[in-house]
């Protein structure tokens, strides 16, 4: 009688899911793809304006409207794509090598190596991130790179907790007690036998944390803390044009609604990948 009941409904929401996770794809994809040929595409310039059609309003030959200076909003949505997807990348590729490097080697060597690194992650998380960030960020200068260095540091005690749990776990495998009684070096064991079995998990993580990172760097693009103007960021969209709000609303909730839509896109995604990884681990 119970399953009767729940039957019905699951198919349904099976298939919500299963929509939402294709346009989560399609979205990103779209947005991605566009970044990537933005220089090709037949846009107008994002940095030059035409102070004839200042704060236009979306449609005609501006289909996203203009902002204050009479720039084209589409065009800059579009770079200030490059300049977030370019962050999120490269901050996950810090975070990823540096923390998934060292939690892999605490959790396979242990000892005092393990308690250093782990009380070293300790005092990272005790950081606000934010203030972290914007400390490294007014020491170096603002730049794209010096952006992607600060989130990436902050993602570092994530993915070493996240490869020393799931290093702990295959430490006392089979496969791995068999390669120390073959005599394998602790390198190759690392590099062959366990990375392999961690990485899925640490995919799972960089996904998620996409979208994390999205958001930190429009949180600093607001601060004025991220790319230098007139370089376009939806952050620093958000926060040049705060004061048209009431003007023309659609200079502030343009860029916002990009950045809510990617950032939903990659939560979408990266929860759907994390419960794939999930059962499969259950599984095995």
């Amino acid at each position: 009688m119970r399953s009767a009941v729940e039957v019905p409904f699951s198919l349904p929401r099976r298939r919500s899911g299963q929509a939402a996770l294709w346009l989560a794809i399609a979205w990103t994809a779209l947005l991605a793809a566009a970044a990537l040929a933005a220089s090709w595409l037949p846009l107008r310039s994002p940095i030059d304006g035409d102070l004839t059609a200042v704060l236009a309003h979306p449609g005609g030959a501006y289909w996203l409207g203009t902002d204050s200076l009479g720039r084209d909003l589409l065009a800059r949505c579009i770079f200030g794509a490059r300049v977030s997807l370019m962050v999120a990348l490269g901050s996950i590729a810090i975070g990823a090598l540096v923390g998934g490097s060292l939690g892999l080697v605490a959790g396979f060597f242990g000892g005092l190596l393990d308690r250093l690194a782990m009380d070293l992650m300790t005092v990272l998380l005790c950081f606000p991130a934010l203030i972290l960030a914007i400390a490294i960020i007014a020491s170096l200068g603002p730049s794209l790179a010096t952006v992607t260095l600060a989130i990436g540091v902050l993602f570092i005690p994530a993915f070493a907790r996240v490869a020393r749990a799931n290093t702990l776990t295959f430490r006392q495998q089979e496969f791995v007690l068999a390669a120390e009684v073959m005599g394998a070096r602790a390198g190759r064991i690392l590099i062959r036998e366990i990375l392999p079995n961690i990485l899925p998990s640490l995919l799972s993580l960089a996904l998620v944390l996409v979208g994390v990172a999205i958001l930190a760097e429009a949180s600093l693009g607001f601060l004025g803390l991220s790319v230098t103007p007139p370089t376009p960021s939806w952050g620093g969209m958000i926060a040049t044009e705060r004061g048209s709000l009431t003007q023309a609303p659609h200079v502030v909730f343009v860029p916002a609604l990009f950045l809510f839509l990617t950032v939903l896109a990659m939560n979408v995604i990266g929860e759907r990948i994390r419960r794939m990884f999930d059962i499969k681990n259950q599984a095995v």
